[in-house]
């Protein structure tokens, strides 16, 4: 069918539009055929005419978000796995965290606070999980939140089902994979212990009341995830990530993407080879 459904271009730029108010993902020009071939997978679904219905659908009928967020689900792109670009979760272990805690135990406040905002299917919340339970043998006397959410609700019903192929373990060790892992045919499931360590929600990062539920995250993850964003919406969700962290609390962007570039509040700090991006407080000493 998709050669029989036309998206032209005004059409594209609607729909572009359309989801660029709604989630802040933004579609250059170019991407119009990778638009199109998730459009017509809808208007199959959907049993409709053409794009031109599809997209009139989304603006007039679809009063609850519900087909918007089932295209979402098809836009968004997954590809992440586990202990994904080590050095810098090397840094968070050997630097990062140590210190935060060390500032926290002072204040007489063990709590601890993570998130792994653009979770996809769970891998790097449950990385973080794992880090933090081989590095701190005393996990009991401390009260820890492992928040991980996504705007796609397919990949996060994946993640909290915790199961994964051998390319997504590939470069867990095998100390890990045993103490973490048990077999399931051809796949991995993760361990209970490490899954209940983690709660999955659904947000939109550039839903700004909702992103005030967020608050006193000492370390946020928003790796590989900016990219889908255009510079105005990129520079209001670091925006709400500023706010949702406590003062001292770290900021990790994937390696082809830089805080410095959108925004100016936080302070550089140097840890393990890395620049690491920080809210000015009484950690950064």
């Amino acid at each position: 069918m998709e050669d029989n459904v036309k998206l032209s271009v005004e059409d594209f730029i609607k729909l572009r539009n359309l989801v660029y108010d709604r989630a802040g993902i933004y579609f250059e020009t170019n991407k119009i055929y990778f638009v199109k071939k998730r459009v017509v997978k809808r208007v199959e679904a959907l049993n409709m005419r053409d794009s031109e219905e599809y997209v009139n659908h989304l603006k007039y009928k679809d009063k609850f978000g519900q087909e918007l967020q089932l295209l979402l689900n098809l836009m968004t792109t997954n590809e992440t796995y586990f202990f994904r670009e080590e050095t810098q979760l090397k840094a968070f272990i050997d630097f990062c965290l140590p210190a935060a805690k060390a500032q926290k135990e002072k204040q007489g406040n063990r709590h601890l606070k993570i998130w792994s905002a653009g979770c996809s299917s769970g891998e790097e919340a449950y990385t973080l999980a794992i880090l933090i339970r081989e590095k701190i043998p005393n996990l009991a006397d401390w009260k820890l939140d492992i928040y991980a959410t996504d705007i796609d609700t397919d990949i996060l019903a994946k993640a909290n089902a915790g199961v994964y192929s051998d390319r997504s373990v590939r470069f867990v060790s095998p100390y890990i994979r045993t103490k973490y892992f048990s077999r399931d045919g051809e796949n991995y499931l993760i361990s209970a212990q490490i899954k209940n360590m983690v709660e999955f929600r659904h947000l939109n990062l550039v839903d700004g009341p909702r992103m005030r539920i967020m608050r006193n995250i000492d370390f946020l993850f928003c790796r590989n995830v900016l990219i889908y964003f255009d510079e105005e919406s990129r520079k209001s969700v670091v925006a709400n990530f500023y706010d949702c962290l406590t003062p001292g609390g770290f900021i990790y962007l994937g390696h082809s993407e830089s805080v410095t570039r959108i925004s100016t509040a936080f302070n550089i700090k140097r840890a393990g080879g890395l620049i690491l991006h920080q809210k000015p407080g009484p950690q950064e000493d």
